[in-house]
């Protein structure tokens, strides 16, 4: 969990940094963060399918 915590504090401070800078973000667009939050699921999935059996 706490690096969880650390990486959304991370990307929090890029962005901030990024955005005083009048850089463009550097992150995917919204579809491709529910992509691969997609792929993520679904892997989980699969392991706990494979889990059962």
């Amino acid at each position: 969990m706490l690096q969880i915590v650390l990486s959304l504090l991370g990307g929090l401070l890029v962005g901030i940094l990024f955005k005083f800078i009048k850089l463009p973000v550097p992150a995917p667009p919204l579809i491709g963060i529910v992509g691969v939050i997609g792929i993520f699921l679904g892997a989980e999935l699969v392991n706990a399918v494979l889990h059962l059996f």
